[in-house]
């Protein structure tokens, strides 16, 4: 393919999958999640199974924020790695953070079953290597709390990862048997697809104007004009809640991502392989259902969209580079270029739960590199919030902590 693009692969790849209509009259719902992105796609799958009446509003075409964006690596490793977080907030929060994004992706696949999807969901493992030789120490000190905790990891040295993988200028590294990729863009699509058969109401280009706070329900109003009647909102818009909550709770990344088609004579394992490593930013890469190869990187703080699009030319020779390390006689000729915005976190936990200024509220805010996973753990979250139950990871997930 010759078009360099620099619109997201997932939308070109795909095109437009499914269309809804924006919000006309009043409405009235048990629940109304803002956000049409995969995690408001999960949540609203949790919630009509659980007997809600339901709306999904979102201010765009629906799926066309992050989730366009996402490369869409399913990993239980959190940004932050497992010893280190253990340090931050103890061996118990840290372990069944880990283990519920480990989870998720067994979850993922039955919910690929259930909606019969094609979104070329593949289990994959993945390889984390060091970059650098004074990386290793400290991977060993991961891969160490990560068997401990039960997790099926092997380490590989330099020359196991040139022979199994190909790759040249590493330092060792971890090799996880729990991974995989798919096409969230898809994914959300069919999920809001299933439902909406099911009862679902779906209307884009609906934005949220305001909310009036009533004892038992809430009163929203669109930019459109009409009004929804919610007895619980639950906010599913990830990056953008940095301009609804006031305080410093996320910082706002941007990060690059390159396409192209692939020599597969020239890679081993790379099909059924996740590959990131130690740098900061981090590289990461995978291979799509249609056998092209993705490469992410070049993370920087966000300013505004204008600026992030204005590096893609610099951004797609640093990701380059650092491919030229690990291969260096393999020509990549970039298909497709772009950037997409996410939220770090200081301990690469989501935020998940209640915020004391919105009442009758539920965020759902699966930030970090594997925010996809965290959105399957707060399905279960959200399910129990609504149920009056409580959740372990709450105190861990919680506004405030």
């Amino acid at each position: 393919m010759d078009l360099k693009s620099n619109e997201p692969f997932w939308l070109i790849k795909d095109g437009l999958i499914s269309s809804y209509p924006s919000l006309k009259s009043d409405k009235e719902c048990d629940v109304l999640i803002i956000g049409g992105g995969i995690t408001g796609s999960l949540i609203a799958h949790q919630m009509l199974k659980d007997g809600y009446n339901t709306i999904l509003i979102d201010k765009r075409e629906i799926g066309n924020g992050s989730t366009s964006a996402t490369t869409s690596m399913l990993q239980y490793e959190i940004d932050v790695p497992l010893f280190e977080l253990i340090r931050k907030i103890g061996k118990k929060g840290a372990v069944e953070s880990y283990k519920a994004c480990s989870e998720s992706i067994d979850r993922i696949e039955d919910l690929i079953k259930e909606t019969k999807s094609k979104a070329g969901f593949v289990r994959k493992q993945s390889l984390y290597y060091a970059a650098k030789k004074k990386d290793v120490a400290w991977l060993k000190e991961e891969y160490k709390a990560r068997l401990e905790s039960g997790f099926k990891v092997k380490w590989k040295t330099s020359d196991e990862i040139r022979k199994e993988f190909d790759f040249q200028n590493t330092f060792g590294g971890i090799v996880s048997k729990q991974g995989a990729s798919i096409d969230a863009f898809k994914f959300a699509h069919e999920l809001l697809r299933f439902n909406h058969a099911r009862g679902l109401e779906i209307f884009d280009k609906t934005e949220m104007k305001t909310v009036e706070y009533h004892k038992g329900f809430n009163l929203v109003s669109t930019v459109n004009g009409p009004q929804i009647k919610a007895k619980k909102m639950i906010y599913c818009i990830g990056y953008e809640s940095k301009a609804l909550i006031k305080e410093n709770f996320v910082n706002l990344k941007s990060t690059y991502a390159i396409v192209s088609e692939i020599d597969q004579n020239k890679f081993k394992n790379i099909s059924k392989t996740l590959v990131w490593n130690t740098d900061e930013p981090y590289m990461y890469m995978r291979t799509t259902d249609d056998e092209r190869l993705l490469i992410g990187g070049g993370d920087e703080d966000f300013s505004d969209p204008e600026k992030r699009d204005a590096l893609l030319d610099k951004k797609e020779k640093e990701i380059l580079k650092i491919l030229k390390k690990i291969k260096p006689d393999y020509p990549f000729y970039t298909d497709f270029v772009w950037a997409g915005t996410f939220g770090e976190t200081k301990d690469g936990l989501p935020y998940i739960g209640e915020h004391e200024k919105f009442k009758n509220s539920y965020f759902v805010l699966g930030f970090g590199g594997n925010g996809i996973t965290f959105s399957v753990v707060g399905m279960e979250m959200a399910s129990r919030f609504m149920k009056g139950k409580k959740h372990m990871l709450s105190r861990y997930f919680k506004f405030g902590r």
